[in-house]
């Protein structure tokens, strides 16, 4: 052995910490890299595999710079991002501890981030579709429907179906308009019927009144046709009277009638126009009272076709006898135009009267409604728009004031038949025939 002094060298004592592969891989977890162990340009241990290992060898960047920073190395088919630590600082050749953090698979992490991100926000869109679906039908789609029967309830539609659901306040607001639907559903129903009563009051009141002026007309001059010392002049003029209030019980009649028949009872013949106006405007002559008026038709183009022309002369005869009715008879004058064309046929009907009053001009057509006249029932010229209409045409005020009123009837040209191809305009004068002395 020999004394401390004469410096023999017995042997070595190593101490320290043996680099095994349980070591690399601690630290390779604690690293999360992979890692290596060189000595030198020697390779001691590390967690890569084997061709990695070799190229991690061959890289004289990572083996020889001692101030190396991270940098990209490509060990095989994977990038890494690598820097190195010198374990024994100052020793030649030390012991290096290479980390590498491998570049494909935080790509590939970022990858499945960006993946999982993409599937949250998928997942949270059909949640959010899912809530406002779930929210749209608890309370949109209810608002919704409420307005659809408010409008509804507008238009007056009081079937509109709805329900109430739930128990908030939506489904309150619902059964509240329900029973406020249901409510005026009742009251209209009754004001209908009020209205309807007060019709047929209207009615029943008009037509005995009427009836019985004629019926005492009649019943007064048959008893003195009775008396066998009246002349015979005398009894042919009662005779007439008899025979006028017979024709205007009639009439009346047939103005109530004539609300019953539909479209279907016409009964349209080919025939002139002007000849049914022309009837009409005799039929309105025979009237003592109204003979004085002086009345002319004018035509523009062929006036033939297909019409009733019995219900239309009873129109024209209603218009006509409203428009004597509304002037002076010394003074009065109808003028009838009559204008054609492919299409339909123009009729104005024009006097010189003192017009319709505001009061009214909007309830012109309606039945029942009179003004400024003692004995009329107001079906004149509701019988007038229906006969009109029924044919296919309208009838309406053209333009009324102080100095006239004008009436516009439109009638179709055929009933599917074409016009006769007649030609010619002309005036016929209807001659006004003074009033007797």
């Amino acid at each position: 052995m020999g004394e401390r002094s004469a410096g023999n060298v017995e042997g070595y004592l190593v101490l320290g910490y043996e680099i095994d592969d349980a070591v690399a891989r601690e630290l390779s977890q604690v690293a999360a890299s992979q890692v290596a162990f060189l000595y030198g340009s020697t390779l001691v241990r590390s967690t890569l595999s084997p061709l990695q290992e070799t190229e991690l060898v061959r890289h004289a960047e990572l083996s020889s710079d001692s101030a190396l920073e991270a940098r990209e190395i490509q060990l095989g088919q994977e990038r890494f991002l690598a820097t190195r630590v010198d374990l024994a600082p100052g020793q030649t050749p030390g012991v290096q501890l290479a980390v590498l953090k491998s570049l494909d698979q935080a790509t590939s992490f970022l990858g499945r981030l960006n993946r999982l991100l993409v599937t949250l926000g998928l997942v949270a869109v059909v949640l959010g579709g899912i809530m406002v679906f779930i929210f749209s039908h608890t309370l949109t789609r209810p608002l919704g429907t409420l307005v659809e029967g408010v409008r509804a309830l507008g238009k007056g539609n009081y079937d509109y179906p709805m329900a109430v659901r739930g128990s908030d306040e939506v489904a309150e607001v619902t059964a509240a308009f329900l029973r406020m639907r249901s409510s005026l559903q009742e009251s209209q129903r009754k004001l209908i019927e009020a209205e309807r009563l007060a019709t047929i009051g209207q009615m029943a009141s008009s037509i005995s009144h009427d009836l019985r002026h004629s019926l005492a007309a009649v019943m007064a001059n048959a008893e003195f046709l009775s008396d066998n010392n009246r002349s015979k002049p005398e009894r042919d003029e009662l005779y007439r009277e008899i025979l006028l209030a017979i024709q205007q019980m009639t009439d009346l009649i047939e103005s109530l009638l004539e609300f019953s028949r539909t479209r279907e009872s016409l009964r349209p013949t080919y025939g002139d126009l002007e000849d049914a106006i022309e009837r009409s405007v005799q039929s309105v002559r025979a009237n003592p009272e109204f003979q004085p008026v002086h009345m002319s038709i004018h035509k523009d183009g062929p006036t033939d076709g297909w019409f009733d022309t019995r219900k239309l002369e009873r129109a024209f005869q209603n218009l006509l006898i409203n428009a004597c009715e509304a002037m002076s008879p010394q003074r009065g004058e109808i003028r009838i135009d009559i204008h054609s064309n492919n299409n339909a046929f123009e009729v104005r009907v024009a006097d010189n009267g003192r017009g319709i009053p505001d009061l009214v001009q909007g309830r012109l057509f309606e039945p029942f409604v009179s003004h400024g006249k003692e004995n009329g029932t107001g079906l004149g010229l509701t019988v007038v728009q229906k006969i009109v209409q029924d044919h296919g045409g309208d009838v309406a005020v053209e333009r009324t004031s102080s100095e006239g009123t004008v009436f516009l009837i439109v009638l179709p040209a055929s009933r599917g038949t074409p016009i006769a191809s007649s030609s010619g305009d002309g005036v016929k004068t209807v001659a006004r025939m003074e009033a007797a002395e």
